[in-house]
C-alpha cells in the first residue's frame, strides 16, 4: 500500500516500496515481447511481525522526548505496540499466496495484484483524487 500513497513517519518505507514500484515498471516495459513477465504484488495490511520489529528499531534510534514531533511519536509507539491487527482488513498471509499463484500460473499475468480492501481503496484513490486532496485525506490517517 505504501507504494501506493505516502504516510508520515514511514519516509524510508515509503521510499523502498515507490522504488519497487519503479523498478517493476522498467523491467515490465524493456521485458515486453521477451516472454517475461514483470508482476508487483502490493498486499497491504498482512498479519506477521512487521509492528514489533518496527517498535525494536524505534527504541534503538528514536528518542522522541522534547523532539518537535514527540506527541506524534507516542502515538505511533502506541500503534507499534497494539496487540492484534494494527489495521482494519488485515488479512493472514494465506492472502498473498493466492496473488502470488495466479501470478507465476497465469499464462498472461497482471501488471500488479492488490490484496487487500486498503490496497484497492488507496489505488484508486490516488487515480481519482487530487494529489493535495489526497495528502489531506493521508494526513489524517
Amino acid at each position: 500500500m505504501l507504494g501506493l500513497v505516502a504516510m508520515t513517519y514511514r519516509g524510508a518505507y515509503n521510499a523502498s516500496k515507490y522504488a519497487l514500484e519503479g523498478l517493476s515498471d522498467t523491467l515490465r516495459l524493456e521485458l515486453h515481447g521477451s516472454g517475461v513477465f514483470i508482476s508487483l504484488i502490493e498486499p497491504g495490511p498482512i498479519e506477521s511481525r512487521f509492528r514489533a520489529n518496527a517498535f525494536d528499531k524505534w527504541r534503538q534510534h528514536v528518542d522522541p522526548q522534547g523532539s518537535f514531533h514527540e506527541a506524534a511519536y507516542r502515538a505511533m509507539e502506541e500503534r507499534l505496540q497494539k496487540e492484534g491487527p494494527a489495521a482494519p482488513f488485515t488479512l493472514p498471509p494465506e492472502a498473498v499466496l493466492k496473488r502470488v499463484i495466479h501470478a507465476l500460473e497465469s499464462p498472461r499475468p497482471k501488471p500488479r495484484y492488490y490484496v487487500t480492501f486498503p490496497t484497492y481503496l488507496f489505488g484508486t484513490l490516488k487515480r481519482l483524487l487530487p494529489t493535495r486532496t489526497l495528502d489531506r485525506l493521508l494526513r489524517q490517517v
